[in-house]
């Protein structure tokens, strides 16, 4: 996807995070390998959302280290995409350019740039029109096409089709293949196990805030290791 230097790998050294003496993240160690998809997997409560954030440097993590093999260049290296996008209020083209303004693109690159990130992600039509005013799909279509614009090398996704439509979740999850084939990194959560079997190269596991696994997607589904990942995977509540 680039010629530049990789940023990767990501490595959690013993990575903690407590809140008023109640520990969310407990001493993670791991590893996130460039060029490929990683899934963050675990019950409500379990800390992917929280671990996401503080690998995307929004919050400061209590203990422990977060070591990029770039570590100047990784906050322009990296992008976020979150279950509910935040968009700026202004027009979907603007929304692009803005973005891109603010890397330092200059005004006219940031537009042809913008433009074709509407002819490739189906926005043309929409370009125009209020952000915050579209579907929630249309909403996320647009994350999303806002953070390829930037061409991160590592892409955040944090539940990104929770609650969209069948349809949606499958243009979404295209799309992830798409960013994969180009070279970026995807560390991405979601509660649709369907949908980690479709997509995930590699699992990492969570529970109570404790990494409990690590490993290939294939030998995590077909062989979990822990009897939590187990009863997880089989719909089996957590607590």
């Amino acid at each position: 996807m680039r010629a530049e230097p990789s940023v990767l790998p990501l490595k959690l050294d013993s990575l903690s995070f407590v809140v008023r003496d109640t520990v969310l993240i407990d001493r993670i160690s791991m590893m996130v390998r460039p060029q490929r998809r990683l899934f963050v997997l675990g019950p409500n409560g379990a800390g992917k959302s929280l671990l996401l954030r503080l690998c995307h440097g929004l919050i400061t993590p209590t203990a422990g280290r977060i070591i990029w093999a770039d570590p100047e260049r990784a906050p322009r290296a990296q992008g976020m995409v979150f279950q509910r996008p935040v968009l700026l209020r202004r027009s979907v083209l603007a929304n692009l350019i803005h973005a891109l303004r603010l890397r330092g693109i200059g005004r006219r690159t940031a537009r042809r740039r913008s433009e074709a990130a509407l002819d490739r992600f189906g926005l043309r039509d929409l370009a125009t029109r209020p952000a915050r005013l579209l579907s929630g799909g249309e909403q996320q279509r647009l994350a999303m096409a806002r953070a390829w614009v930037l061409q991160p090398q590592v892409l955040f996704l944090d539940e990104p089709s929770s609650q969209l439509d069948p349809a949606v979740t499958r243009l979404i999850e295209n799309m992830i293949t798409d960013f994969s084939a180009e070279g970026m990194t995807i560390v991405m959560t979601t509660h649709d196990l369907g949908q980690a079997r479709r997509l995930a190269d590699d699992v990492v596991f969570l529970h109570r805030g404790r990494l409990l696994e690590s490993s290939p997607a294939e030998s995590f589904f077909d062989r979990p290791s822990t009897a939590e990942a187990r009863a997880f995977l089989d719909g089996e509540l957590l607590w």
